[in-house]
């Protein structure tokens, strides 16, 4: 990460915290004579004990409030200098690769695809995560790591995968994650 975009996430960092909201990902490039400053925020989860049910995503009234924390922190500072830039502020999409502890237990309840180091892959439903390591249940006819059927939940610690993504569910009428009613 570049110096600007870590200057951006330990400006914004302290002002953010206390809506419960974290810095995600910051990218700045150019766009003609502007910048275009692009946030990503998330809600911050807890990794002092295991996360076992679902959190709930940030609302548009969540990313709303933090873009104006955002707007008014970029302004009031010298963080982006002179030139002018354009501001976009969103979530992290599902299609976000988990790649550190909060990403699993901010997806716990959902169907994950896990990549191990030595190769071998396991899909499943994420039923914990926690600083150490996420547990994931394999749905019915789902494979455990090794290629072996199980519905026997395994537990995987963060230095043996290599990629995980969460796979998206369509369900109609049903609660795919959880935390809400879905569509």
């Amino acid at each position: 990460m570049a110096g600007a975009e870590r200057t951006i996430i330990e400006t914004l960092a302290p002002k953010l915290e206390p809506l419960g909201i974290l810095v995600e990902d910051v990218t700045v490039v150019p766009a003609g004579k502007r910048r275009l400053v692009r946030i990503l925020l998330d809600r911050i989860v807890a990794m002092d004990t295991a996360t076992t049910e679902p959190v709930a995503p940030v609302t548009l009234d969540e990313v709303a409030d933090a873009t104006r924390v955002v707007s008014d922190e970029l302004d009031a500072t010298n963080v982006m200098g002179e030139q002018p830039y354009v501001l976009e502020v969103s979530s992290p999409g599902t299609d976000r690769p988990l790649t550190e502890p909060r990403h699993f237990a901010r997806n716990v309840g959902r169907l994950v695809a896990i990549t191990l180091d030595d190769g071998s892959k396991i899909a499943g439903r994420l039923t914990s995560a926690d600083a150490t390591e996420i547990v994931v249940t394999p749905e019915q006819g789902g494979k455990k790591a090794g290629g072996h059927a199980s519905a026997e939940p395994t537990r995987l610690e963060y230095p043996t995968i290599t990629s995980a993504k969460v796979q998206v569910e369509f369900m109609h009428g049903g609660d795919t994650d959880g935390v809400g009613e879905d569509v």
